[in-house]
């Protein structure tokens, strides 16, 4: 046979092989395209209708937290207010339509001052927006309305929750204890200064005496002197107290030198701190700025705590007062090397009348009312300060006072 007829037949048959794959491959790829589009729209399908089930079960859940939303505002105790970044307000529950004297419904749409007609609670709501958390408190119908705390808190919209709570029978009660207090205080000043004066008296005249007098007779007198003192301490801190709690003014001026005060308080107790075998020391700093305050209750705050310290320190021990300047506050420092302070009672000692342990603390230095810390703490707090403890148990106590500068930034407000 011809060979070119040879190659010819076997180039046709390889054409139509070739032919053949290709369009078994196409019809393959046709079927997979066919069968891909298929399960495609099963796929797509399903996930449509898993995403309008989970649409439906939102809504649902939504609806259900909005209704129990609703009935949570409905029957709490405090008033709640929706305000929106507008300062509108968006929610009312019948408490505080009910604490604000007017009809249901009627608050929302109305701005905050529209609500209140108190510039306070607007910028408690601001605050609450722009920072997280703001506080207020007013009076309604005048000064003897009823007393309405106001806390704002930021919602995760941007809005504003604000929570209002009657506290009309707290101040009562407040006032009350403080009249008393204040009372109590004046009935007993009077008595006291005659015992203390007699004791005083009785010292003198045994001293004059000499060896006449025995000596259990000497121990007993000076005993009541001492307590007698105590006594006088005790009425003079709560009268103290009484009136720092009840809002008594203080009297913020320019121009306090905290070094300077801190060396005249260490000054005032240095003979007591020689009679306890402790030095005492001052490091009052250099070129510190001024602050803005009331120099003879920071004062107060300076002694209470250089007492306190000489106090708790042992014979033959140290005490060191320091002035240093923090940021946009200058910080006095009372550190001393005495027992320190156990870490579970530390956030307690600030409050009234609370004593840590009396075995701690030396029998010959007297004892306390309590009183001191708290009365710090308020003094500190009233100036837009802050005061401060780090101990450690057998190595000692610091207790730190920070006070804003004047003329610098807003101090922080108080409690």
């Amino acid at each position: 046979m011809d060979p070119v007829i040879v190659v010819a037949a076997v180039l046709a048959a390889l054409c139509v092989l070739l032919s053949r794959s290709v369009i078994g491959q196409r019809q393959a790829d046709r079927r997979a395209r066919t069968a891909l589009r298929a399960k495609s729209g099963v796929d797509l399908a399903s996930a449509a209708l898993r995403l309008r089930n989970d649409l439906i079960v939102a809504r649902a859940q939504s609806t259900a937290s909005s209704e129990a939303l609703a009935q949570m505002m409905e029957v709490a105790g405090p008033g709640i207010l929706v305000v929106e970044p507008d300062l509108r307000i968006s929610g009312a529950n019948p408490a505080a339509h009910s604490l604000l004297r007017r009809a249901a419904g009627t608050l929302e749409g109305r701005t905050v001052m529209e609500g209140f007609l108190e510039p306070g609670v607007e910028s408690a709501a601001r605050a609450a927006m722009s920072s997280g958390t703001g506080e207020t408190e007013i009076r309604l119908a005048g000064a003897d309305g009823p007393a309405v705390a106001i806390r704002a808190r930021r919602s995760p919209t941007g809005a504003a929750w604000l929570l209002l709570d009657d506290v009309s029978e707290l101040r009562r009660l407040q006032r009350i204890r403080a009249e008393f207090i204040d009372n109590l205080s004046h009935e007993l000043r009077t008595p006291l200064t005659t015992v203390s004066l007699l004791a005083e008296t009785l010292s003198r005249d045994v001293a004059m005496e000499g060896d006449a007098i025995p000596d259990k007779m000497r121990d007993r007198i000076a005993k009541i002197e001492v307590e007698t003192g105590h006594l006088v301490q005790m009425v003079n801190e709560l009268m103290d107290l009484s009136r720092i709690e009840s809002g008594g003014t203080v009297q913020l001026r320019d121009g306090v030198d905290l070094g300077r005060l801190a060396a005249d308080a260490a000054d005032r107790l240095r003979l007591f701190a020689e009679r306890q075998g402790v030095d005492l020391r001052v490091e009052p700093g250099d070129g510190l700025p001024a602050v803005r305050g009331d120099a003879p209750r920071l004062g107060q705050v300076v002694v209470n705590l250089v007492h306190n310290a000489v106090k708790f320190s042992p014979d033959g021990g140290s005490v060191t007062v320091r002035t240093s300047a923090m940021d946009d506050d200058v910080v006095v420092s009372v550190q001393d090397h005495g027992v320190g302070i156990p870490v579970g009672v530390q956030d307690r000692i600030f409050e009234r009348f609370y004593k840590v342990d009396r075995a701690r603390q030396r029998p010959e230095a007297g004892g306390g009312t309590g009183l001191g810390l708290a009365i710090a703490r308020h003094v500190v707090e009233q100036h837009g300060g802050r005061i401060w403890v780090e101990s450690e148990e057998g190595v000692g106590s610091t207790f730190h006072v920070a006070l804003p500068v004047a003329g610098g930034p807003a101090g922080r407000t108080t409690a």
